[in-house]
């Protein structure tokens, strides 16, 4: 039996970020896959050998838990170059797609079938078997209905193959993925344990831990709002609404094919363009800098009220509320417009991640350190039963 390796993943609307092992490894492709044929072209100066395998992920999968299964999937930053790119549409249930699946998958393989794993998983005629112990998270409003356990149970039990076809130093590998275990949180309680906890699962944040706070969780295409108090999430007050910033971004997108001739490849260069350091809300046209200052404030100002309204809505049930958190991609995306907005009107206590990372980060960071502590709590169990069977055993002499 091989090792089970933790894995922390979570799959968001705009990109999957991955954290393995003991944190030795990291990984963030952008949500994104494109159907594909076998021998897809290998075009100019792309160099198998050398060039980076993120950036050439071409996969067929395998496996029982998809609904089109053995396809061949462009994955990331290649399927964005494809003429037919998947992006999770909003309305759509994370847990029911493949393509999360299929996004899942990859980032599994793509750390299993490193040089440094050869250690971890057996491996034989380029055959990598993979053992995971998985933590990753839904949004509220999937667990409330009950899908974690679908989902859990399509992951369990079943071995879940990828063929690394023409891909960057990896062509001609197959990984097995196996679960010894899935955990999957509700979100926004993640997102209250990154906040209190460190990685070896001590109590970092002892202000937080008694208060009464509300985490609002803007994703691609939901939001979460956790309510917590007595160290709880309140399940029955918590709210998950189908709003996100992913038709905002599509919106932004059209318009500026529209009115500038100007084709972005994914959401992901939306967001570029509205959160970048330099040059903030620009877009180059036929080699000019151009503003797009009067779409974007337009589109993301009417999707701030909303987030807004259901704010206002969750904190008058709770009005005991002390502070809220904003997390999650869109949060960095709606952060100005929402404080404008509290500014104007009701001027609640409320809170950003001003560290871009930490909060795009902030879901994976939370699964790992709640994988973690199952795994050792796990280990721990496993120890102590096995040194009571050698007493039995003792005593039975």
């Amino acid at each position: 039996m091989s090792n089970s390796r933790i894995a922390a993943v979570d799959v968001g609307n705009d990109a999957i970020k991955a954290l393995f092992g003991k944190m030795d490894s990291e990984l963030y492709i952008p949500n994104v896959i494109a159907r594909d044929i076998e021998d897809r072209p290998v075009i100019g100066i792309e160099d198998l050998d050398d060039n980076d395998p993120i950036e050439g992920i071409h996969i067929r999968v395998h496996s029982p838990a998809l609904q089109d299964n053995n396809a061949i999937y462009r994955v990331g930053n290649l399927a964005t170059k494809a003429d037919n790119p998947s992006e999770l549409d909003p309305g759509s249930s994370k847990s029911e797609e493949d393509q999360t699946l299929i996004m899942l998958f990859a980032a599994l393989a793509l750390d299993a079938v490193k040089e440094e794993n050869n250690q971890v998983f057996k491996s034989n005629n380029s055959v990598v078997e993979a053992n995971y112990t998985l933590g990753t998270g839904l949004p509220l409003r999937e667990v409330k209905e009950g899908k974690d356990v679908g989902y859990r149970s399509r992951l369990l039990g079943s071995v879940h193959q990828v063929e690394f076809l023409v891909t960057p130093k990896y062509q001609g590998k197959k990984v097995n993925i196996r679960f010894d275990e899935v955990k999957i949180y509700p979100e926004g309680f993640a997102a209250f344990i990154n906040l209190v906890m460190d990685n070896d699962s001590n109590i970092i944040n002892r202000d937080l831990i008694d208060k009464r706070i509300l985490i609002q969780d803007i994703g691609g295409l939901s939001t979460d709002i956790a309510v917590i108090k007595n160290r709880k999430v309140d399940d029955d007050k918590a709210q998950g609404f189908n709003l996100g910033v992913a038709e905002a971004l599509e919106a932004i997108r059209e318009e500026i094919r529209s009115k500038h001739g100007v084709e972005l490849d994914s959401r992901r260069d939306v967001v570029e363009i509205i959160t970048k350091k330099n040059d903030r809300n620009h877009i180059m046209v036929r080699g000019s800098r151009t503003s797009v200052h009067d779409i974007t404030d337009r589109i993301l100002g009417e999707l701030a009220k909303k987030q807004y309204r259901h704010l206002r809505n969750v904190w008058q049930k709770n009005s005991q509320t002390e502070i809220c958190y904003f997390v999650g991609g869109g949060a960095i995306v709606l952060k100005d417009y929402l404080k404008t907005l509290n500014n104007n009107l009701d001027g609640y206590n409320i809170d950003f991640f001003e560290d871009e990372k930490e909060s795009i980060w902030m879901m994976a960071n939370a699964y790992y350190k709640l994988i973690s502590e199952f795994s050792k709590r796990n280990s721990r169990a496993a120890k102590a039963d096995t040194k009571k069977e050698e007493q039995k055993a003792g005593s039975a002499k």
